[in-house]
């Protein structure tokens, strides 16, 4: 084992007015480590959407009915609980693990040489996101699962996926400006697809908030709108968003673009058809609990591949150190006066 240093009192006191600065002083990741950490955190954002979409499917939204405690008496769930009351405490407590996960991007992002703001700055966008969502998350549990504070939920949540993304995105990336790799009219199609696909997810959560499963086995509230008619909007909104993805693989292949983005284009046209898919089938046998939670997780796949094609239409390489202009050549003197001395 090597030597572990001596911490002195100024160390000690650097730590707490900065601790990030005082690990980054001390700590230089790899980059790989840095690129891991952003995507922990995309899976961990996920994965929150995840649960916390099991404990709406398994009627536990209301297993804690209270918050920041679990009752008026426990900050933990009781035995008298129930199977309800240890689902919706274990999807509190996987919000620690979510901000670990988000705190050890930032850290790693923060001790990265040479230090890139820009990517810090996202580290730290996502751990405000998840603060306010959690808080928001609360707010769902006080209001007895109003749909609307439930639709703001997930909104939210989708917000929390694009900028981990984003950052994940990033760390792949150096820090020199854009550089487009298609033509602008191809960009204006891809903005129509992320356009429209914000509308689908937002439409989903129209669906949720109306649909049968209200979240807990009481008397919830729901939107006052016909489900069905909704579920409807909601597919032919998809078949927007293929139709516009398949359009946009299309004009890749005419325009001989790179294979960055006709990749991640094919991609996205194979996880909509899978989500498509399942969106029939779960609509046909009166959405039965697995499928519509499948259809979530698919929900946020869809949502992070949409935002792959738009930031896979341009690269940013590293940014390179500006060259010293070169020193003019002097004219050779004409006379030892000029010269000067030897």
């Amino acid at each position: 084992m090597g030597r572990v240093p001596n911490v002195t009192r100024a160390d000690a006191q650097a730590a707490l007015r900065n601790p990030l600065a005082f690990i980054a002083a001390r700590w230089t990741p790899d980059p790989r480590t840095v690129r891991r950490a952003a995507l922990t955190a995309l899976v961990m954002s996920v994965v929150i959407v995840v649960t916390g979409g099991a404990v709406r499917l398994t009627g536990s939204g209301l297993g804690c009915p209270t918050w920041p405690k679990c009752t008026d008496d426990s900050l933990t769930t009781t035995s008298e609980m129930g199977l309800h009351g240890v689902i919706e405490f274990g999807n509190r407590l996987l919000t620690y693990v979510l901000c670990a996960a988000v705190g050890w991007a930032i850290v790693a992002a923060r001790s990265q040489k040479p230090y890139r703001r820009s990517l810090t700055l996202l580290g730290w966008t996502q751990f405000w996101i998840v603060m306010g969502n959690a808080v928001l998350g609360g707010i769902v549990v006080l209001v007895g699962l109003n749909p609307y504070t439930v639709a703001a939920h997930f909104l939210l949540s989708s917000a929390l996926i694009a900028v981990a993304t984003v950052m994940w995105q990033r760390t792949r990336e150096g820090d020199a400006g854009p550089r487009p790799l298609v033509g602008k009219a191809v960009v204006q199609l891809v903005w129509f697809l992320v356009a429209a696909s914000v509308l689908l997810i937002a439409v989903g959560t129209v669906v949720t908030g109306a649909g049968p499963h209200a979240g807990d086995s009481s008397e919830v509230a729901r939107m006052p709108v016909d489900w069905e008619a909704v579920a409807k909007l909601h597919a032919v909104l998809a078949w927007i968003v293929v139709t516009l993805t398949f359009a946009l693989w299309f004009v890749l292949k005419a325009v001989d673009a790179p294979k960055g983005p006709l990749a991640r284009t094919r991609e996205l046209f194979l996880i909509l058809l899978a989500q498509g898919a399942i969106g029939y089938v779960q609509y046909f046998t009166d959405l039965p609990e697995v499928l519509v939670g499948a259809h979530m997780f698919g929900s946020c796949v869809m949502w992070i591949w949409v935002l792959r094609v738009l930031l896979s239409l341009r690269e940013r390489p590293e940014e390179t150190a500006p060259q010293p202009s070169p020193v003019p050549a002097q004219e050779p003197a004409t006379s030892a006066s000029i010269a000067g001395p030897r």
